[in-house]
């Protein structure tokens, strides 16, 4: 007996508890994953959506369609370091 992969096991347990007569478990899959994905790479990036766009492997312009559809919140994180700054 061949072992299943732990995505397998996913989709066969999202297969069981999809409650749809028409075949859109493809759609379900990916609204379920796809915002949560976005807002961690965006915040491991700081908000820098170029980055984000790169990890994610997608354009940039995408990307902001994307959170813009999904009604993503970006949270900048910067910080300013003053020590250098002469008085």
């Amino acid at each position: 007996m061949e072992k299943k992969t732990p995505m397998l096991e996913a989709i066969e347990t999202l297969e069981k508890t999809y409650n749809s007569k028409d075949s859109e478990l493809y759609r379900f899959i990916l609204g379920a994953i796809e915002q949560p994905l976005i807002e961690k790479v965006l915040e491991k990036t700081g908000g820098n959506q170029v980055q984000a766009a790169r990890i994610l492997g997608i354009n940039r312009n995408t990307l902001r369609s994307k959170i813009k559809r999904l009604g993503i919140k970006i949270k900048k994180n910067f910080t300013l370091n003053f020590s250098k700054v002469s008085a």
